[in-house]
């Protein structure tokens, strides 16, 4: 059965899927097609079904829930840090409200948590939107005075010049002892259970041995030149692709209807 995958070239998400893509793994009958594209672009393109299995952003599910399923092997969920609001020069978090915060997308959790903490700091926050990897330059550079920071720019930023005014992901911890979801795998829901259940299985083996043949899926994560070096490459998928992302169990589970205000349709590995 042909098979079309959508994942981002973010080190956690080609991490996850080298032993399938570098033929580790029996395909289980699957002929696969991967499709490499900027997370904000898959969470746009998913709400027309386009690809059988595709990442999304957590934050995007509600809108795509009548498409896809999610698959519980395959989560980016870590616990006590996430997402970073920066800005160019030290900030209180009550600056933030007269400011525009340059974000990585609408549809991203990382914006999804970033309203919830700052409707508890009592404002809306007015944004922008760029690609994720411009979101720091463009603070640095000072274009933007803040910016919310996904990917491995959460790595970089202090090496850059940025300042830290929020981390999500401590925020969400303390606020609801649970840790932060930031994406998942989605299988379109009107393929035959069977293949949904087939494919589950298979994601979660390819979790699986990717951490098990670790420093291979790194190399494999850093081919897609994210000017990260193999160190911190390796440091970004420990902290990334851990427990949660076998299987997010029940606090993972209970953080993504927490973080989204329903619980999703799983479907298990």
């Amino acid at each position: 059965m042909q098979l079309t995958i959508a994942h981002s070239p973010d080190s956690d998400d080609a991490y996850m899927m080298a032993p399938l893509a570098l033929g580790w793994l029996d395909p289980d009958g699957f002929e696969i097609t991967f499709i490499r594209k900027d997370i904000e672009q898959l969470n746009a393109e998913a709400t027309e079904g386009r690809y059988d299995v595709t990442a999304i952003s957590f934050g995007a599910y509600p809108e795509l829930k009548d498409r896809y399923d999610l698959l519980t092997a395959g989560s980016s969920i870590q616990e006590g840090t996430g997402p970073l609001v920066v800005s160019r020069v030290p900030l209180s978090p009550a600056a933030l409200q007269d400011l525009t915060i340059v974000i990585p997308g609408r549809r991203t959790s990382a914006y999804l948590s970033m309203r919830k903490w700052c409707a508890e700091q009592g404002f809306e926050p007015t944004v922008e939107l760029l690609p994720f990897d411009q979101v720091l330059p463009a603070v640095v550079a000072g274009r933007y005075e803040a910016g919310l920071l996904i990917h491995e720019s959460q790595l970089m930023y202090r090496e850059a010049g940025a300042h830290l005014v929020a981390d999500l992901g401590a925020w969400w911890k303390q606020a609801y002892d649970l840790p932060l979801p930031m994406g998942g795998n989605a299988i379109r829901k009107d393929l035959p259970a069977a293949v949904k259940q087939r494919f589950a299985v298979l994601m979660r083996r390819s979790v699986e041995l990717a951490r098990e043949r670790h420093w291979e899926s790194v190399d494999y994560s850093q081919s897609f030149g994210r000017g990260m070096d193999r160190e911190m490459i390796g440091r970004y998928v420990n902290a990334w692709v851990n427990d949660f992302t076998v299987d997010p169990g029940p606090r993972g589970r209970a953080a993504v209807t927490k973080l989204l205000g329903q619980e999703p349709v799983w479907i298990q590995g």
